[in-house]
């Protein structure tokens, strides 16, 4: 069972975050400003949700606490996707097709080459990660090379439309899509949560993991294919968000003071919750929309990067 004394104060927080979010200057017509309001918290409670838990588990099986998910390219992959479709077909086709298409077909998309990814690289066993991390980046090297060649075809418009996408947008989410979101979330959750024992051995090292009788490359490519799922449904929902995970995973492990996975995966969901309701709460109701939050997301999330990199390289 999780340590509840050191989640519950993040879970109040988190509360907070959401009552403010919700009953802030509220004013008639009360239902319809709430129903747009639940719509997007729901949102950001997702993306914050999925990205946290996601870069703890994978910090976990690359044994190292600077790397995130996006290290692989799922950012680089959606914005190919998104600029090739605009390039293909053009922006009214793009603008015209239904949410629910798009996320499927995005989804599918990034969650079919991560696997093939963690397939391909890892069919020697998971002594091969850091193989795959850094095949990982030279694709996204690759495929960011491509989208900007890409981006020079497109007329001012289509590249306008690129643009927007290339930012994570919490607003006019389709609601349909939110749920098979969240409910997809809560199984691959319920999921990381069942693996958290494993997660606990594998966080030992590999050689030592094996040595306890644990089925290490078993492990790995099953938390693997989590991160895969929880990445995609996210960077597919809003776009992507790529250091917000660092944070909640960097927070989670320095305020819960844990090594146990059945403790580190719901924080890092809280904070990373709690971290996109503020930041939206503030931008949006005290700051009136002045900045966009995924950009101060990233900005803040890079410079802990730079901090925790140099505070390594110190020791």
């Amino acid at each position: 069972m999780p340590d509840a004394h050191r989640l519950l104060p993040l879970a109040l927080a988190l509360a907070l975050f959401i009552a403010l979010f919700l009953a802030w200057n509220l004013r008639a017509p009360v239902e319809f400003i709430l129903t747009l309001r639940a719509t997007k918290l729901a949102s950001l409670l997702v993306v914050g949700a999925a990205i946290g838990a996601a870069t703890v588990i994978f910090q976990t099986i690359t044994e190292n606490r600077l790397l995130t998910p996006g290290i692989v390219g799922f950012d680089a992959l959606y914005i190919f996707i998104q600029t090739a479709i605009v390039l293909l077909f053009g922006g009214a086709a793009q603008a015209g097709t239904g949410q629910m298409v798009q996320f499927f077909a995005e989804a599918g998309c990034l969650v079919a080459a991560s696997l093939a990814l963690f397939a391909l690289l890892l069919r020697r066993g998971a002594s091969d990660i850091l193989r795959m991390v850094l095949t990982g980046v030279i694709l996204g090297i690759f495929l960011r090379g491509l989208t900007s060649f890409a981006q020079r075809l497109l007329d001012p418009s289509e590249f306008a439309i690129v643009q927007q996408a290339s930012f994570a947008s919490f607003t006019a989410v389709d609601p349909a899509v939110l749920a098979i979101a969240s409910l997809t979330l809560a199984a691959t959750l319920a999921g990381a949560l069942w693996l958290a024992p494993s997660l606990d051995a594998a966080g030992l090292g590999r050689q030592t993991a094996r040595g306890i009788g644990l089925d290490h490359d078993r492990v790995v490519l099953l938390g693997l294919a989590l991160v895969a799922l929880m990445v995609a449904l996210s960077t597919a929902l809003v776009g992507p968000v790529t250091f917000l995970g660092l944070i909640a995973a960097s927070l989670a492990y320095r305020l819960t003071r844990s090594w146990r996975h059945i403790t580190l995966i719901p924080a890092a969901a809280l904070i990373g919750a709690a971290i996109l309701v503020a930041g939206q709460f503030v931008f949006e109701r005290l700051l009136g929309l002045q900045s966009t939050l995924a950009v101060v997301v990233e900005f803040l999330g890079g410079l802990l990067f730079l901090v925790l990199l140099l505070k390594r390289s110190a020791r």
